[in-house]
């Protein structure tokens, strides 16, 4: 279970784990929605107006109902998107806006992209879908040579920031090795996209919406084994949630867990766990945004707390926290890295 392993690592010396291990062991097993998370949703907003029980791939699917009926240039495109796509994500939508707005493609990812950046430097907002994260790879030069490198290759004279790259993301059962990856790290090292994942149906139609009006071009990875299985009270009307905070869903003293996606979820029972077993406080923050990520926040809470835990689906070498780690590390100790510039926003 991915909550143990990061308690034991809490838990410290051999005689501590032993006992949590046989402790759990023993405890009542919780119902689980997943093989390895119990999904928690937020608690109702009522900021945004009148609400309607949605799972994320429904909450995705408002997002861009909104977006199309608001914003006459929006077009969405992919493979078997006028279908409805492989996750029912875009059903309906050809038939209620046109098979000019919402329409297929050939299975050419790398097409799919540079399409999308030529509607997007036109000056329509282009929504393109990645049938699957793992498939974006085709595509890698054009989302970091061409759509990336637009604004400044042009002088600001032009710009794809209307661009927005949607994909089913993260580990899945059933899925193996071509539809499980989780692959944000790679866009990491790339200034001049962002790079957003959410947790929850909440979040995942406001970060959405965000993403879609940001002037910057932005890749959306959604947590492809949250789509039906994390349900929410969602605004029907839209709403947007900044791009680039992170956000603190519990306060803590003893240490900081920090993740995104799906596994935002495993860090929240491995709190409860932390403080039920240990005695822990914990901090429990969610990402949100991998590029540009929240530095400020995270490290004040790792000020405050004096240890930082980062926990992702993707491979440990090369993983995206190694960057947050090295960065709360050159904080504290204010060493001098020689390297190229970070990400900065052009607005």
């Amino acid at each position: 279970m991915a909550a143990l392993r990061v308690v034991e690592a809490l838990g410290g010396n051999r005689a501590v784990r032993h006992v949590l291990r046989w402790s759990l062991a023993c405890a009542p097993v919780p119902r689980r929605t997943a093989a390895h998370f119990t999904f928690q949703p937020d608690p109702e907003p009522t900021e945004y107006g009148p609400t309607q029980k949605m799972n994320l791939f429904q909450a995705v699917h408002s997002a861009m109902d909104n977006t199309l009926a608001k914003d006459p240039t929006a077009v969405i495109f992919g493979e078997d998107v006028a279908f409805g796509g492989v996750f029912r994500c875009t059903v309906g939508l050809r038939d209620k806006y046109g098979k000019d707005r919402v329409f297929n493609t050939p299975l050419c990812e790398q097409g799919i992209v540079g399409f999308g950046i030529g509607v997007a430097v036109a000056g329509a907002t282009s929504i393109a879908e990645i049938q699957f994260a793992d498939y974006i790879f085709p595509a890698f030069d054009q989302i970091v040579n061409e759509a990336a490198k637009y604004r400044y290759r042009s002088g600001d004279l032009f710009n794809c920031g209307s661009l927005t790259i949607r994909a089913p993301w993260g580990c899945v059962g059933h899925g193996a090795l071509y539809h499980s990856q989780s692959p944000e790290a790679f866009f990491g090292h790339c200034a001049g996209v962002k790079v957003v994942i959410p947790r929850s149906p909440i979040q995942a139609k406001g970060l959405l919406l965000s993403c879609i009006e940001d002037q910057n071009p932005c890749i959306f990875f959604e947590p492809k084994i949250l789509y039906r299985a994390a349900v929410e009270q969602v605004p029907v009307e839209p709403y947007q949630i900044p791009l680039s905070q992170a956000e603190i869903l519990q306060e803590g003293s003893d240490v900081t867990l920090l993740s995104w996606g799906t596994q935002v979820h495993v860090i929240r029972e491995v709190a409860d766990m932390a403080q039920e077993k240990l005695g822990l406080s914990c901090e429990v923050i969610d990402l949100r945004t991998i590029l540009p990520w929240d530095i400020e926040t995270i490290c004040k809470s790792v000020t405050k707390t004096g240890r930082l835990l980062i926990s992702h689906e993707a491979p440990v070498t090369g993983g995206f926290a190694s960057e947050i780690s090295s960065t709360v590390q050159l904080m504290d100790s204010m060493e001098l890295g020689v390297t190229g510039h970070s990400w900065n926003d052009p607005q």
